[in-house]
């Protein structure tokens, strides 16, 4: 269970807005729903090779205070590194856990 003193990471909630693009798609900007203090962690982090390049699968994890609008399609801003959110875990109305993928 997190305490108070354990958030010592400031993280910024960001969700995505689809604008049409002319032509039949769309584009996706991220609009900053939230800055929270977290707690992070580092889950795992594996390193691959596909197509000749050396990729880095990491998988990390932030608590934060429980929020009532999370969604997993979101992602989180993280000193200057981007993680997809790929799960949401409430541990109570006090606490929750999101669990995340780094983006290349």
């Amino acid at each position: 269970m997190l305490t108070t003193g354990d958030l010592t990471e400031s993280i910024t909630i960001q969700a995505p807005t689809f604008a049409a693009d002319g032509r039949g798609g769309f584009n996706t900007s991220w609009t900053d729903i939230a800055t929270v203090w977290a707690k992070a962690w580092t889950v795992s982090s594996v390193e691959g090779v596909a197509g000749m390049q050396t990729s880095l699968k990491r998988i990390q994890k932030f608590g934060i205070r429980f929020r009532r609008v999370m969604k997993s399609g979101w992602r989180v801003k993280w000193k200057n590194q981007y993680f997809n959110i790929t799960g949401i875990d409430p541990e109570n109305y006090e606490w929750m856990y999101l669990t995340c993928e780094g983006v290349e």
